[in-house]
């Protein structure tokens, strides 16, 4: 069962997640600016990688304007934390093992892998305005060319 899909124009679901480095990283805090938050389902993979990566090298035109980047997955901190070293990640990566915070955003469901229906994370990016609510929501995005869409969507 997928969970319910969110709308532009609706509220983003309020979170407090612990990053990388184990610290407490809430939405509420970051309101007033604008937020990307990418869902990845593991970090160290080829696909995740390669998102994360193009994330990191649109960072600063991305910070420029005024957005802050957050990669969401059900990785534990540890693995977050190499991920970030091995790849020069410039953001944080936050992590939700219980997959709580994937299934407010509807980044958790059925998908179909290898011709397989699972599970899992769906792979998702939403825009957050600085009202707190969804700007964009970008769900079954593909890894390759992805923040490159991301940023002709925003005029970045």
């Amino acid at each position: 069962m997928t969970s319910a899909r969110l709308e532009p124009g609706s509220p983003a679901p309020d979170f407090t997640l612990i990053d990388q480095d184990e610290r407490p990283v809430s939405l509420a805090d970051l309101r007033g600016g604008r937020v990307i938050l990418f869902f990845y389902p593991a970090a160290m993979t080829p696909g995740c990688t390669k998102e994360a990566c193009d994330f990191r090298d649109s960072l600063a035109p991305l910070q420029a304007a005024g957005y802050t980047v957050l990669g969401i997955s059900r990785d534990d901190t540890e693995k977050l934390r190499r991920f970030r070293e091995r790849d020069g990640l410039t953001y944080d990566l936050l992590s939700d093992p219980d997959h709580t915070v994937h299934e407010a955003y509807g980044a958790w469901g059925e998908k179909v892998n290898y011709g397989k229906k699972i599970e899992g994370v769906i792979r998702s990016t939403f825009v957050i305005d600085p009202d707190g609510r969804i700007e964009h929501a970008l769900y079954n995005v593909r890894a390759t060319g992805h923040v490159a869409r991301v940023r002709t969507l925003l005029g970045v």
